[in-house]
């Protein structure tokens, strides 16, 4: 098992790489300035607001939000995992990537893999050896090629068959624990999660085991049983079939998102080898990303009564963030009734792919739905059409989709296109427009903001935007200052301040790259992108010095606050009192 990629290696990677370079050979640059600009390749445009600057070793995008790096471009232009980034772009700068074997990934989890395969192996053999389970597999139309080919095996109807065969130290149930295959009772025995159940082992993208679906055989319920969140097993992030998928089909041209484990088993089994399901949860932001990795078209497909149409309401929603020149979402209806495993075995291939083919677009989707919720005759309805539907387009980047769309729109409401998208546009555009301005008024005007020593409610932001745009003046700050001070954002700031100082090297992109994974990544790419002055006089790390000074003001002031409010409640300790004294003091002394 390869060790982890070394961070200062990735560090040096990206400080060395010319994103200029890197992006170029992909998409026409042209110079702006100390910038590049291009049409967007994440989202259709006439006017290019696709910006690469060469000293921040970053992109971003003003029309529909992308931005990152050069590994984040190849990662989403050329569909790479982040790993095939890494080697990508070390390749083609004639480096050797490096691996660090003393902090191999996961390492404490390897035994936990391997746990969860030998559970595996024992499942399959369960399957040979019971005549119901055969026999349920049979009668739903799989076959033993099928069944061999997604590891489908069975857990034994006792409650402790797991727990006796593997259970055998405290440290081996910990770790059936550990990948929930066991659970803890009050009285601190286990007992076995799944029983008397069709096992789905469910795969990463390297073909481990990470997790079972287990599909009950009679009535007992729940029908479907997941493994819990684990270590290794995230169900908002996992993709029933996708492995299976890679293997059988070196180009996938499209994905076909279904419900169930039996959905895509039973589609495999009839030569359809390019479904997948989410796994008990609504379609994420996660699902979205790996499939259009993959390919540029997804179909939804979901039976045709009320829960299926709010299923598939939902997968729609989650789509219009993830629309981008190119990709086509698609969503199917089977009959009332139906699931794509009964559909295919009563109708056939071809039937099924007949059902793919006049699948329903999105957009047609999108206005009919909405359609459905107000009276169309009147005026008042068509109106409240466009106002449902306002927050969705609004929620699709900028592009030929998003117009083509408001005008399907327009023509509903009977407005003209170009009012409907003024209307639409309106509150959208006055907003990142006012967001923009402060970002870039805040830093410009930081020197005239310096009046009372008292924090803005901006300075933390604008600490952070200076930061990131010149890790450099982070070098002589005193961190300390910040010791106390509670305003929203103090912590990454501080952590931010720490990091480039433990690296002087560290550039924007590889501050960048080391949140990739965080919550906070997606926020500080976007100030990243905020334009900061270049004039002789501006002073990087003064400014950010006395940022520091604000925010040590705003915890000095808001602590003799709250004395004087202790005061008035005659609850001051005397060291309190003193405190408060000498404050009050302070002034007349300086005077």
């Amino acid at each position: 098992m390869s060790g982890l990629i070394p961070q200062h290696f990735i560090d040096d990677l990206i400080a060395r790489a010319d994103i200029i370079e890197v992006i170029g050979k992909r998409v026409q640059l042209k110079k702006a300035g100390r910038e590049f600009k291009a049409n967007c390749p994440f989202h259709d445009e006439k006017t290019p607001s696709f910006t690469v600057s060469p000293a921040k070793g970053f992109y971003h995008c003003f029309g529909c939000g992308a931005h990152g790096t050069a590994l984040g471009f190849l990662m989403e232009y050329d569909h790479m995992s982040f790993v095939e980034a890494v080697e990508s772009l070390a390749s083609s700068m004639g480096i050797e990537v490096p691996r660090d074997e003393s902090q191999r990934p996961a390492h404490r989890y390897d035994e936990l893999f391997e746990l969860l395969a030998k559970v595996e192996r024992y499942y399959q053999a369960n399957l040979r050896n019971n005549d119901a389970a055969k026999d349920y597999l049979k009668a739903r139309g799989i076959d033993s090629a099928t069944a061999k080919r997604f590891s489908i095996g069975y857990a034994s109807a006792g409650w402790s068959t797991v727990l006796d065969k593997f259970g055998k130290s405290n440290e081996i149930i910990e770790r059936l624990l550990a990948v929930g295959l066991v659970i803890r009772k009050d009285n601190a025995s286990h007992y076995d999660r799944f029983r008397d159940r069709i096992m789905f082992p469910i795969r990463d993208a390297r073909g481990r085991c990470i997790g079972f679906g287990g599909r009950v055989i009679g009535d007992q319920e729940p029908k479907y049983l997941n493994s819990p969140e684990t270590v290794l097993f995230h169900k908002g992030r996992e993709l029933y079939g996708l492995y299976e998928a890679r293997q059988a089909i070196r180009n996938i041209e499209m994905l076909v998102v279904v419900e169930g484990y039996m959905d895509v088993v039973g589609l495999a089994r009839h030569g359809i080898e390019f479904a997948v399901a989410t796994l008990g949860t609504a379609t994420s932001d996660d699902h979205l990303t790996r499939l259009f990795r993959l390919t540029e078209e997804v179909i939804f497909c979901f039976d045709g009564d009320s829960a299926g149409r709010a299923a598939a309401w939902r997968a729609l929603e989650a789509t219009l963030p993830q629309i981008r020149e190119g990709r086509q979402i698609r969503f199917v209806f089977l009959p009332e009734g139906q699931d794509p495993d009964s559909f295919i075995r009563d109708n056939g291939a071809k039937a099924f792919e007949g059902a793919l083919a006049e699948g329903v677009p999105l957009s047609d989707f999108l206005v009919r739905e909405l359609a459905l919720k107000v009276d169309m005759d009147s005026v008042d309805g068509r109106a409240r059409l466009a106002e449902l539907a306002k927050p969705l387009v609004q929620r699709i980047p900028q592009g030929v989709y998003r117009e083509l769309l408001t005008e399907r729109l327009a023509e509903a409401v009977g407005l003209s296109a170009s009012k409907l998208h003024a209307l639409f546009s309106k509150d959208q555009e006055t907003g990142r427009g006012q967001r923009y301005a402060r970002g870039i008024a805040g830093i410009r005007s930081a020197r005239s903001q310096r009046q009372s020593g008292v924090s803005k409610p901006s300075v933390v932001r604008r600490a952070i935007t200076l930061l990131l745009n010149n890790p450099e003046a982070g070098q002589a700050l005193d961190v300390e200052k910040l010791a106390g001070v509670t305003r929203p954002g103090t912590d990454l700031l501080r952590e931010l301040i720490e990091t480039v100082q433990a690296d002087p090297s560290l550039t924007t992109a590889g501050i960048l790259e080391r949140w990739r994974n965080r919550e906070e990544g997606r926020h500080l790419g976007k100030l990243a992108a905020v334009e900061i002055p270049d004039d002789e006089d501006f002073d990087a790390s003064a400014e950010l010095e006395h940022s520091l000074d604000q925010l040590a003001a705003y915890r000095q002031r808001e602590r003799m606050d709250n004395l004087v409010k202790k005061e008035g409640l005659s609850s001051l300790s005397e060291a309190e009192r003193t405190e408060l004294r000498e404050h009050r003091r302070g002034p007349e002394m300086s005077g």
